[in-house]
């Protein structure tokens, strides 16, 4: 049996959403802390310099304990492509450096480095001889002249996760940055910055981690952040609100900041970080392997239940390749999106994607609803 997380969630209406890998439900409890948000806004003198000063650091400390890092490392962003222009932008690029992208990957993982060809940077893309890269493709497309390798874990147009341990591995072992976009996994699947052999991710928060849209994170290797070549002083890294009440002083670029330097301005986005943050306790609460275990319940359940005379299941069956995203695509497939159209008038909410249906559970759902998704999808 699945957990019952569904009680901390919605109400949907009698909706299904199936669609977490566009955007995830926000929890009960971080619907409280944004009504709250709204009160301090309605009514200022409610935001107090403690209140406001507060909101970034609980929500590094949060984001800390999801990936196992010291809260002191976090960047806090607004998208994943935040922190993939950090890097693209911040990196001491010279001319024919080498970044290697996987062709048909998410366009937050390729656009970043396009432009670094401007400034004679080679950016070249790995046709996968699969779904998704694999070592021997990395391998085969490595050279002396490569700096960083880009990836993201799950891939988000066929469901497919790398074996990010073993890219990894690889490109530690060639001295090549490590980069991934952990977006369409992390809040589903556990992740270590210790035990995992990458540089740095990048990573919404408003898909598998539950939080309002224009929320994210980033995390580099201290060596790596440090050496960071990036023009961003935003002042309130520089200082804080109480430095305000002091008798005025110059202005001067404060040093030894840390992954504060690179926070995104608006550090204190309290309508969408102080909810976010009430999200990520609750993930954190209900422990990510368990939330893991109960999103991989209902996709074999998906799987199992789905009419293979009437569909081809595109994405993973089974095995560590499998994540949360199932794609699915009628025997003919002219009638997908007549079918799409079909689920949505019935209050079942999946993805249209390249031409075929991406179903992606996440702890609201139940058995209930992926067994109603599977009754339309089988009398379709």
């Amino acid at each position: 049996m699945t957990s019952n997380f569904s009680q901390d969630f919605g109400p949907f209406d009698h909706k299904i959403w199936l669609n977490t890998a566009h955007q995830g439900a926000l929890p009960r409890v971080a619907v409280e802390q944004a009504h709250e948000a709204i009160a301090w806004k309605i009514a200022p003198y409610n935001l107090t310099t403690d209140r406001f000063s507060a909101v970034p650091p609980r929500l590094k400390q949060a984001l800390g304990r999801l990936i196992d890092a010291p809260a002191d490392d976090i960047i806090l962003g607004n998208s994943a492509s935040y922190g993939l222009h950090l890097l693209a932008n911040g990196i001491r690029w010279q001319a024919g450096d080498e970044v290697l992208l996987m062709k048909g990957d998410f366009p937050s993982a390729i656009l970043p480095w396009l432009g670094l060809q401007k400034r004679g940077v080679i950016v070249r893309f790995i046709e996968p001889r699969n779904s998704v890269m694999e070592v021997d493709d990395l391998l085969a497309h490595l050279t002396p002249a490569t700096k960083l390798v880009c990836v993201t874990w799950v891939h988000s147009f066929s469901g497919f996760a790398v074996d990010a341990q073993a890219l990894g591995a690889v490109c530690r072992a060639h001295n090549v940055l490590f980069v991934m976009n952990t977006s369409q996994a992390l809040g589903a699947r556990p992740f270590s910055v210790t035990t995992m052999p990458v540089d740095a991710i990048s990573n919404v928060g408003f898909k598998w981690l539950c939080g309002p849209y224009g929320t994210g994170f980033c995390w580099m290797r201290p060596e790596l952040r440090e050496s960071l070549d990036y023009n961003q002083s935003y002042w309130l890294a520089m200082q804080t609100a109480d430095d305000l009440a002091k008798e005025q002083s110059e202005v001067v670029l404060r040093e030894g900041l840390g992954a504060r330097a690179y926070d995104v301005f608006g550090t204190a986005n309290f309508f969408n970080f102080k909810p976010w943050t009430a999200s990520l306790e609750y993930l954190l609460e209900q422990g990510i392997e368990r939330i893991q275990a109960h999103d991989q319940q209902l996709v074999s359940r998906f799987i199992a239940g789905l009419d293979l005379d009437q569909y081809d299941l595109l994405s993973p069956r089974e095995g560590p390749e499998r994540s949360t995203l199932i794609f699915i695509s009628r025997k003919r497939k002219e009638q997908n999106a007549e079918l799409y159209r079909s689920l949505i008038a019935q209050g079942i909410y999946p993805a249209f994607r390249n031409g075929r249906l991406r179903f992606a559970p996440h702890l609201y759902n139940t058995e209930a609803n992926i067994d109603a998704a599977l009754v339309a999808l089988n009398q379709a």
